[in-house]
């Protein structure tokens, strides 16, 4: 049986009918794997095995799980040489849905150290590459996931998390679907920390639909995690049976389509946007004045919540540790210092900085009210619109000699289109919309919250009418 050509919802019906020999396909699978992660360095830890269940609605399909999210019995080090040799005793929540559901975890993909990063080049395991371009970087911080979702020429749903847009920047820059949902919609229970109120965890899917089955799956309220939102499961692929949008109003905020956007990008998102209005949207300008304050207060919040989520790696719970001798704090410095990359360094004392008494008012709370500012536009723009829709990235993938000449600050500012979604906590999914030069374009739907239905939806509608 030829699988190349099969969505993972098809593989798994074929599955489900007896039409496919699992035994083989993961031979076949694992060996492929190997090869592909010897040239593009897309996992950490492989996990080779067959599925330890026959049915269920991810019957014998193969899932591939981003470092951060842990895994039973498999190495989680969230791309950290702190974390090097942790086994989870116990599996994520989503982690244990999928497999329920019989599915098999073939691994653990490359991400940047803790999710601290837009390139996937502070990965303490070596840095992924793009499949398209391997001068290109894959993206951060989900890159080996959006990586192995495009080089995989089989059926699979990688499993991402997003804290400023590291599952859509990936999937932009790798030409694959990416979906990050409303924050508290999937638990976040055995998710290896980067910011508490900013973390989700989403799927990065060949297409819409595939997206779609999985959300279905992972998402619901789990008591292990306060934050969940107590919503009944729902079956999202309901919402792709109709491919006309027939009365649905897209907005288009301008400060999204400024000179900040290669006009290259910018131009294939407004095509992609009359394709739209082609299959009966109707499309208008909007505001979302705040995006301004966006990059500023991102970097203080998460690096604050980080700086505090990174202390209990001090080299005595598990992970790395030394040779104790002198006081605590001599000893969790030099344990420290040893095992944590740059970045992870400067974002634990930024971070350190803006919590300290006499920063906190200034610095912490300022950016909360700034926060609900943003949510606030978000809130008003959803009044009058559907969805609104923007470049995912406003560029395509830059080459690793690119990047290396960014100083942090022009890293940071990569992420301008993606961390105001993601303070607002809105769900947002990432389409492929073109190419340019080569590499292919993301055009981001946003939707309001718990309103994954809709984006899925336009999303599907011109996935369909583009292919």
């Amino acid at each position: 049986m030829t699988y190349s050509k099969l969505s993972a919802v098809q593989f798994i019906d074929a599955v489900q009918r007896g039409q496919v020999n699992l035994e083989e396909f993961y031979i076949d699978m694992f060996a492929e794997l190997a090869r592909l992660n010897e040239k593009y360095n897309f996992l950490i830890t492989i996990a080779e095995g067959k599925p330890e269940k026959g049915g269920g609605k991810l019957a014998g399909l193969p899932v591939s799980v981003k470092d951060c999210i842990c895994t039973k019995g498999v190495q989680s080090t969230a791309g950290s040489r702190i974390l090097e040799g942790y086994v989870p005793p116990f599996d994520a929540t989503p982690v244990s849905r999928i497999k329920a559901e019989g599915a098999k975890i073939i691994g653990k993909t490359a991400q940047d150290e803790f999710g601290f990063g837009t390139f996937s080049t502070n990965c303490g395991f070596g840095v992924p590459k793009n499949p398209i371009d391997p001068a290109r970087s894959c993206g951060g911080s989900s890159g080996g996931a959006a990586g192995l979702m495009k080089a995989l020429n089989m059926p699979h749903i990688a499993l991402g998390q997003s804290t400023g847009g590291s599952i859509s920047c990936p999937a932009s820059f790798c030409g694959v679907v990416g979906l990050t949902p409303t924050y508290g919609s999937v638990s976040r229970y055995g998710l290896i920390d980067y910011a508490n109120s900013l973390d989700k965890i989403g799927p990065i899917g060949k297409c819409v639909e595939d997206v779609a089955l999985m959300l279905s799956v992972i998402a619901g309220h789990d008591h292990m995690d306060q934050t969940t939102i107590n919503k009944k499961p729902e079956d999202y692929l309901r919402y792709l049976s109709k491919e006309s949008l027939k009365g649905v109003r897209i907005g288009i905020p301008k400060e999204y389509m400024d000179e900040g956007v290669d006009a290259n990008v910018r131009q294939k998102v407004m095509d992609a946007i009359g394709k739209m209005e082609e299959l009966g949207a109707k499309t208008a300008e909007c505001s979302l004045p705040n995006t301004k304050y966006s990059i500023p207060a991102y970097y203080i919040l998460a690096t604050t919540e980080a700086s505090t989520n990174l202390a209990k790696f001090c080299g005595m719970r598990y992970g790395a540790e030394g040779v104790v001798e002198g006081e605590f704090n001599e000893y969790f410095s030099k344990v420290r210092s040893k095992h944590f990359g740059d970045e992870a360094k400067r974002r634990i004392l930024l971070g350190t900085f803006a919590r300290m008494a006499g920063y906190r008012d200034q610095f912490y709370l300022k950016v909360m009210r700034v926060r609900t500012m943003i949510i606030n536009d978000f809130k008003l723009a959803f009044k009058r619109f559907d969805v609104l829709i923007a470049p995912t990235m406003p560029v395509v993938a830059p080459r690793f000699s690119e990047i290396k000449k960014m100083t942090p600050v022009e890293n940071y500012m990569m992420d301008i289109l993606t961390v105001a979604p993601n303070l607002a906590g809105i769900p947002m999914l990432s389409v492929p919309c073109g190419e340019v030069k080569g590499m292919p374009v993301g055009m981001h739907i946003l939707g309001n919250h718990l309103e994954e239905g809709k984006i899925l939806k336009v999303g599907n509608a011109f996935e369909s009418a583009a292919s």
